[in-house]
C-alpha cells in the first residue's frame, strides 16, 4: 500500500452541508437561520439567555466560598515511603525531604505548597523525615521506630 492509496473508512467523513447555494438546495437564501434578527447574524452566541425569563444562574442561590489563597498539600503515606525505599527510589539512611520525594516521583508535577505525611501503611526502619506537615499518628509511628519527623510549617494550636 502506498500513501496515495490511503482512504478513510466508508462513512467516516461526513460531507459538510453547503449553505446559501440557491432555493432548490433546501438551505438557500437565509441558510436555515430564518429571517433577520440577532441570531441570524454571524458570531452571536447568547449563552444563558432564556427568552427574557430570569436565567437559571440568577434564579438559583449562591452557596459556599472558594478561597483563592488556599494552600494545597500533597499527601504521602508511610507505606508509600517504605515501598520507595524497597524499590531503591529513596535512600534508607539519609533524610527524606520534599525534594527527594519529588525526585523519586512520589509527588506529582502539579502546583503543591508542600507535603503532608500520613500514617497509612507500615514503616520498618528508623528514618528522618522533613515535610511541611504530619499527622499525629504518622509522627508517633516514625518515632516508635527511633526516627524523627520535622515539620517546616508551624501549625496554630488552640489556646487552652
Amino acid at each position: 500500500m502506498e500513501l496515495n492509496e490511503l482512504r478513510d473508512n466508508a462513512g467516516a467523513h461526513y460531507r459538510k452541508k453547503r449553505l446559501g447555494r440557491g432555493i432548490g438546495s433546501g438551505k438557500g437564501k437565509t441558510s436555515g437561520k430564518g429571517v433577520k434578527g440577532q441570531k441570524a447574524r454571524e458570531g452571536v452566541s447568547l449563552n444563558g439567555f432564556e427568552g427574557g425569563q430570569l436565567p437559571i444562574y440568577r434564579r438559583l442561590p449562591k452557596r459556599g466560598f472558594k478561597n483563592i489563597f488556599r494552600k494545597v498539600y500533597a499527601p504521602i503515606n508511610l507505606g508509600t515511603i517504605e515501598k520507595a525505599v524497597a524499590d531503591g527510589k529513596l535512600a534508607a539512611d539519609g533524610t527524606v525531604t520534599e525534594a527527594t520525594l519529588r525526585q523519586a516521583g512520589l509527588i506529582g508535577s502539579g502546583k503543591v505548597h508542600g507535603v503532608r505525611l500520613l500514617a497509612t501503611g507500615e514503616l520498618t526502619r528508623a528514618m528522618t523525615i522533613e515535610v511541611s506537615g504530619a499527622s499525629a499518628a504518622a509522627v508517633a509511628a516514625v518515632e516508635k521506630l527511633g526516627g524523627s519527623v520535622r515539620t517546616t510549617v508551624a501549625r496554630a494550636t488552640p489556646e487552652a
